[in-house]
């Protein structure tokens, strides 16, 4: 296997700029050059400047020469890829007013090699503005390979779905960001097993009704997690299958809150929302994975209520309840177990027969 050497790339305000003017006869390849493929929903208003925000996103670019680098700008808090080259990863860390970490790339011998980033940290973490790659004078780039994917799957969350404090240790925590990982998530683990495109939009702390951060319903969507922010083009990719795993911060009994009284109703609604946006997907409604969620009597109570509701008027409906759960939120073993058991239980249904190649369902 070819040794891949990481070093440290100092980023300017203008990195894209600064590379052009300081690195000479080095290439850019911007951002808008066709050959890179973008996955996720980023915000594209700007072609040459995509902002990448969503946990899962990807964007990946094959080339060759020694040495590849990596420019960003506009870092908004803590953002964390998983930069993969020719299956050896390292995680870039982009942390707000500091210098990027591991953004370069060399010792790379002869022939095409493969690059993939993928954003480990949720949209609510941070986000950042994609300005491309710098490559040595003489290399070449090239469109990835199209991936084969098999179909097509939207995971609507919270912090569960989106792979918060996966990489903790025995408490909780969430100041420093690297430790929070969709890429360990059950969702995308789930997405693995299917060889399914997946997009991740969930957010840590989010509910269905209880607006102490903007609910489901108001942002699902969006370009960024923010009810006043632009809706996205949903022309442009549509899921087979969504999947939605919500309920456990409405549980808000532990502030001396009662359980929401028009929870049923709200998330009755918010699944004929999405019905109307994917007339043709099925859609899973999961529940479980931590404490809430397995065993609130009051949560449960209104979603059951719901899932019995909306399975009875709607065939393409279906619900699992995951058996485990955790009291802190789930590690990577945890996300394991939630996985194989939706994995298996996704294998016993018959809907999972009968999916389109996921190409049919790229606008």
């Amino acid at each position: 296997m070819r040794r891949l050497f990481l070093s440290v790339l100092l980023l300017v305000a203008s990195p894209a700029l600064s590379f052009a003017q300081g690195t000479p006869g080095a290439q850019l390849i911007p951002a808008s050059d066709p050959r890179f493929r973008y996955e996720g929903r980023l915000d594209m208003s700007d072609p040459a400047r995509p902002v990448v925000i969503w946990q899962a996103s990807r964007i990946s670019i094959a080339f060759d020469g020694p040495t590849l680098r990596l420019l960003f700008s506009n870092n908004h808090n803590q953002t964390f890829f998983d930069a993969t080259v020719d299956g050896v990863t390292k995680v870039v860390e982009l942390r707000q007013s500091n210098p990027a970490v591991n953004a370069t790339f060399s010792g790379f011998g002869p022939g095409r090699h493969l690059l993939t980033l993928f954003k480990r940290t949720e949209a609510t973490a941070g986000s950042v503005t994609f300005d491309g790659v710098g490559l040595a004078p003489d290399a070449h780039a090239w469109a990835p390979p199209p991936p084969a994917y098999k179909t097509t799957m939207l995971f609507l969350g919270d912090s569960i779905a989106a792979g918060a404090c996966v990489e903790d240790g025995t408490l909780d925590q969430w100041a420093d960001r690297r430790t929070h990982n969709a890429a360990w998530s059950f969702t995308a683990l789930t997405a693995a097993a299917f060889n399914a495109d997946h997009q991740n939009i969930s957010v840590s702390g989010i509910a269905v009704v209880h607006d102490d951060i903007p609910t489901a319903p108001q942002i699902w969507d969006h370009v960024r997690p923010d009810p006043k922010s632009p809706k996205a083009d949903l022309t442009k990719w549509t899921p087979q299958v969504v999947f939605v795993h919500l309920g456990d911060n409405d549980d808000v009994h532990t502030l001396g809150l009662p359980f929401p009284a028009n929870f049923t109703d709200v998330y009755i609604t918010f699944i004929h929302t999405l019905r109307t946006a994917y007339p043709n997907a099925e859609i899973v409604l999961l529940q479980g994975g931590m404490w809430s969620g397995t065993n609130y009597p009051g949560l449960l109570a209104a979603w059951y209520t719901a899932v019995r509701r909306l399975e009875s008027a709607d065939k393409k409906i279906s619900h699992y309840a995951f058996r485990h759960w955790t009291r802190t939120h789930p590690r990577i073993a945890d996300h394991k177990a939630l996985a194989n058991e939706l994995i298996g239980w996704l294998k016993q249904q018959d809907f999972m027969q009968h999916l389109k190649p996921a190409e049919a369902f790229h606008g």
